[in-house]
């Protein structure tokens, strides 16, 4: 369908690339030509890198680790210069930089001004919420959390003894990760609403998206384009219709109880939920079928530890070799970069690299969980990391008596949820919630692939890997 005259397409064409040429040659000539480059610097060399790095982003990355790690070097985009980085101490200074500034840089990436509206950007109080009275909550709702996981998978994959069904795993791990998580967030019934679960589902899809496309056009069009390519708005006013009432009705307690705090915060929009557990199920789910070997020992000890202490957060903590598993699996399917910052201003790091004020940076994470040696004490990390090993930190956590390598540790070598301030503050929930998943599956399902396939490849998109989209696994009721 057509949106605008034929004959404006051309000028629009001739804008967007003069503004973007325009771009290139001054950063290319005047502030980034210190910072080694992968592929050509040239202005025209440059754009079909770019279009390349659509493609193999995470190998153009991993060559630039490989050839300067430690160091930091430059990939193109098509709209951007981006900065890598790589090392413990150019990571560390991220975490300690207080003039790189990460809404900053996300807000340009996603262009959530245009999406979800500037609020988000200009008052972040989401954060505020997730990292304390959400996280703080987790044990006083947890058997709401295992009672939706149980009634959410019943609904959903609906198997009987001796019977093997085939299912969409990742439309059955949206689906139930999004009532999951909304039980805690908005409670019974609304979690079950079929159009506000949809909703839900859809709504981080369509903020990337629509960031995705708008990256690429000047900021003159970025106020057409949005109008256009997202339907961000409108889902806000769905979720709105839905929670408006819910929300007005805390606020009502609140003021009758004279501003004590609610048991949980509420939210008016789906923006403010947690997507890491939604892109995390889904290779869980492909790598418990495709490793059967794990999956007896794992049984084994949720049988010890919830059998002995009950269903609780404290009890989901002590499963070793579940979060070994889950950290093992995230470990391989995380994207080529991680930790995005832009420069508010012109930042030297401790090796001497200075980046001027308006640079976007971030840490080749792919690459280095692929590396053998610990970069932080250069000692080995890891024996054939590229090889799947359920089991790899809970052995590592063992042999070293410590907890620094559970899943929701934050470390200059595991970089799934960030480090520093800026760690992902939702990580607490997203590990319990699968932990919890993970046990109830294994108690309840047997899961394989389907005869003949191996694990299902992940996708990728630029540096972004993602579960594949179409793949389907088997589940069958477990036989007692």
């Amino acid at each position: 369908m057509s949106f605008m005259p034929s004959t404006s397409i051309p000028a629009l064409v001739v804008l967007l690339t003069s503004y973007l040429l325009s771009k290139w040659l001054h950063a290319t000539t005047h502030q980034l030509r210190h910072i080694p480059t992968i592929g050509s610097s040239g202005v025209m060399f440059s754009y079909y890198n770019a279009f390349k790095f659509i493609f193999r982003g995470h190998d153009m990355i991993q060559k630039g680790y490989n050839e300067y790690h430690g160091t930091a070097f430059k990939v193109p985009t098509l709209s951007r210069w981006l900065v890598m980085v790589s090392g413990p101490q150019m990571i560390d200074d991220i975490r300690r930089g207080d003039q790189l500034s990460f809404t900053e840089a996300v807000s340009e990436i996603v262009h959530t001004d245009y999406t979800i509206g500037p609020q988000i950007r200009v008052d972040p109080y989401h954060i505020g919420i997730i990292r304390t009275p959400l996280t703080e909550n987790l044990g006083a709702r947890f058997l709401d959390i295992k009672d939706e996981i149980i009634v959410g998978f019943g609904d959903h994959i609906q198997t009987k003894e001796n019977e093997w069904i085939s299912i969409s795993t990742l439309d059955t791990a949206m689906k139930s990760v999004s009532r999951t998580s909304n039980r805690l967030f908005v409670d019974l019934p609304l979690c079950r609403n079929a159009d506000f679960t949809k909703l839900a589902e859809d709504f981080t899809m369509d903020v990337i998206g629509g960031g995705l496309i708008i990256n690429v056009f000047p900021d003159i069009l970025k106020p057409l384009v949005k109008n256009i390519v997202t339907r961000v708005p409108r889902s806000i006013q769905r979720a709105i219709s839905h929670t408006g009432p819910l929300f007005q009705a805390q606020m009502e307690k609140v003021e009758r109880e004279q501003g004590e705090l609610p048991e949980r915060p509420e939210a008016q929009d789906p923006s403010r939920r947690n997507i890491y557990d939604l892109s995390a199920l889904t290779p869980l789910l492909y790598d418990l079928a495709a490793y059967p070997q794990y999956v007896e020992p794992m049984r084994e000890e949720v049988q010890m530890i919830l059998g002995a202490e009950g269903w609780t957060k404290t009890s989901v903590l002590g499963l070793h070799k579940l979060d070994s598993f889950i950290k093992e699996s995230q470990r391989l399917a995380i994207g080529g970069l991680q930790m995005n910052r832009k420069a508010m201003k012109d930042f030297t790091f401790s090796n001497g690299i200075t980046i001027p004020a308006g640079t976007h940076i971030a840490v080749a994470t792919y690459a280095a969980h692929m590396d053998e040696v610990i970069p932080s004490s250069q000692t080995i990390y890891m024996k054939n990391p590229k090889e799947f090993q359920g089991f790899r930190f809970a052995e590592m956590r063992q042999a070293e008596g410590e907890d620094k390598h559970q899943l929701v540790s934050l470390s200059l070598d595991f970089l799934t949820f960030g480090t520093g301030r800026h760690a992902c503050p939702g990580r607490f929930f997203a590990a319990m919630e699968l932990k919890t998943m993970l046990a109830h599956i294994l108690m309840t399902y047997d899961v394989k692939l389907p005869d003949g396939c191996s694990r299902p490849d992940n996708l990728w998109f630029q540096a972004t890997s993602s579960p594949n989209r179409k793949a389907q696994i088997l589940f069958r009721k477990r036989m007692m």
